[in-house]
């Protein structure tokens, strides 16, 4: 377990596009994006479109549904660097209570629906699920904060 090299992990809604795969992975150095998410192992045309922007960072990119990537993550070389990509803090959630070892989680953009309201940066919007999911994170011992870009303010949760 703690050979497993999980450089950065992050909530963001869009999962991989331009500012993960360019500003986030230019800042970490990944040679590896795993995006867990149920909904992106399934559809060929959301890898696609993301397997673009990681060849831009010069990253190999895997989808895994949430459950498979719990249950291989431990099997990952220690010459993997790994950015490990969710949709939400309910997915990072799941992986923290499956076993992932996940020491900090980057909130990015999380977007606005019904019920929900800002927190603390225009680009992420929290309902009471979410609060709960980021406290039972917190309360495992996971770091939680938002930031939006690498060169932006950190938000501490």
């Amino acid at each position: 377990m703690s050979d497993i090299n999980i450089l950065w992990v992050r909530a963001d809604n869009r999962l991989v596009h331009g500012q993960v795969g360019c500003q986030w992975a230019g800042k970490i150095g990944p040679n590896l994006i795993v995006v867990a998410d149920d909904e992106a192992a399934e559809d060929k045309a959301q890898q696609s479109l993301m397997a673009m922007t990681a060849k831009m960072s010069n990253s190999d990119i895997r989808f895994f549904s949430l459950q498979k990537c719990a249950e291989i993550i431990h099997k990952a070389s220690p010459r993997q660097k790994i950015f490990l990509v969710v949709r939400n803090p309910k997915s990072a959630r799941y992986l923290v209570e499956n076993g992932v070892p996940i020491k900090e989680l980057n909130i990015g953009n999380q977007h606005f629906s019904e019920g929900k309201v800002v927190s603390k940066e225009p680009h992420v919007y929290f309902d009471d699920n979410d609060i709960a999911d980021i406290e039972a994170i917190k309360a495992a011992g996971v770091r939680v904060f938002i930031q939006i870009t690498p060169g932006d303010r950190q938000y501490e949760l």
